[in-house]
């Protein structure tokens, strides 16, 4: 009794495949037909995704009679069904679109199971259909996380590559159609702020980073190269000052100092200097030079704040043998003096040796304090460093040195 019953549930069985693969085609029609009834958004894609997707559709009817031939057997469904397609097409349909499109099949295939089923047969094709409906849910969402991930990796492969191309300096427009591609948008400045990078696995150090550049509405692209955590960041002071606080976000940064200072956290313990600004991304290698040679150089200030400019930094930069900084130094400060008139020169030189003493200063030079007070003033002008500083003092001090070692 049981083998006859056996044998009529096979019968039944092989008629139902039958039926379903001679109807293969015209299901795949009407889902198509139906998506294009109730889904908008396949109707307002171009035709060549369109395409892609009937033959998605297609492939899941397929995939289920052949799951539906031999249920028991493991089969790949996430291979069968969406391996027709290209990997762009999870870029063109969302998740949420996709389970759209196999609820709509699935919708169809359903509708029509009294007609496609043997008689006698309605209820076990029902079944099977709601569980290959799981088992093809749980398929998508194993492609779109493949997806997700394999994205992950490609974007952060890229993000390292950008970063170091700015501090190789091997810039190009090509540097620019990858930023762009990684989301980075036009920001009125960019700097380069560079550290130590924390222990641990590099992709989460990238992340946190990211995660406080979004809180504080920066554009960032980052990179941990060997022991150095860099950062390329984007700042737009015009809007920083339109945008106040919010209860869920901090004030926009308007200056390289602030900006950094919303990413310090994220860095290891020790120095972190902040390169100068730049007015876009091709001019970011600069910056990141500056940052680099600064983070070289800043051991020789102990007490150098956390984060310092680097150019705060140029008489240690220089002393390291920046080219750079030294050539900063004879240009913003021996120069200007120099062009100033010789008056000044000379008595910022006096001042220095005597220990920045005013009134000794005034006997070497054969002058009233007064007369050295106001020549100070005129150096700080000129300069933008006041000699009565201790810190603006020394660099001072380097730069008349370089000055003096000028050889054109």
């Amino acid at each position: 009794m049981e083998r006859r019953a056996a044998a009529e549930r096979a019968k039944r069985h092989a008629d139902t495949l039958r039926r379903l693969e001679r109807s293969s085609g015209k299901l795949a029609s009407k889902a198509i037909a139906r998506m294009d009834e109730t889904l908008s958004w396949y109707r307002r894609m171009p035709p060549e995704h369109r395409s892609w997707i009937g033959l998605v559709a297609q492939a899941g009817i397929a995939a289920f009679i052949e799951w539906f031939r031999t249920p028991d057997a493991p089969q790949a469904i996430s291979t069968d069904v969406f391996g027709t397609a290209p990997r762009e097409l999870t870029r063109a349909v969302t998740l949420r679109q996709t389970v759209e499109m196999i609820r709509t099949t699935i919708e169809v295939v359903e509708e029509t199971i009294d007609e496609v089923a043997a008689p006698g047969d309605e209820d076990g094709l029902r079944e099977a259909v709601l569980v290959y409906a799981r088992e093809i849910a749980f398929a998508t969402a194993q492609v779109y996380a493949q997806a997700a991930e394999a994205r992950g990796a490609w974007d952060a492969r890229l993000e390292a590559l950008v970063v170091n191309s700015l501090l190789s300096g091997d810039v190009d427009e090509g540097v620019l159609s990858r930023a762009a591609a990684l989301g980075w948008g036009a920001p009125e400045q960019v700097v380069v702020v560079m550290g130590s990078s924390p222990d641990g696995d590099s992709e989460l150090v990238v992340e946190a980073i990211r995660r406080a550049a979004r809180h504080a509405r920066l554009h960032v692209l980052t990179g941990v190269l060997g022991a150095r955590l860099v950062v390329v960041v984007g700042i737009n002071p015009t809007a920083a000052k339109n945008a106040p606080a919010t209860r869920t976000k901090a004030p926009r940064p308007a200056d390289p100092v602030s900006a950094a200072k919303a990413l310090i956290g994220q860095f290891a313990t020790g120095p972190v200097v902040v390169g100068p600004p730049v007015s876009d991304l091709l001019s970011a290698t600069s910056s990141a030079q500056a940052a680099a040679a600064g983070l070289r150089a800043v051991a020789a200030w102990p007490d150098a704040p956390r984060p310092v400019l680097a150019d705060d930094l140029l008489p240690e930069r220089a002393l390291s043998g920046d080219a750079v900084a030294r050539r900063q130094l004879v240009e913003e400060i021996y120069i200007p003096l120099d062009e100033a008139g010789s008056a000044l020169l000379e008595t910022l030189s006096v001042f220095l040796e005597q220990a920045s003493s005013l009134e000794g200063a005034a006997r070497m030079l054969f002058v009233h304090p007064n007369t050295v007070r106001y020549r100070l003033r005129r150096v700080t002008d000129v300069t933008g460093y006041s000699p009565s500083d201790v810190r603006s003092a020394f660099t001072l001090r380097i730069a008349l040195a370089l000055g003096r070692l000028r050889t054109d």
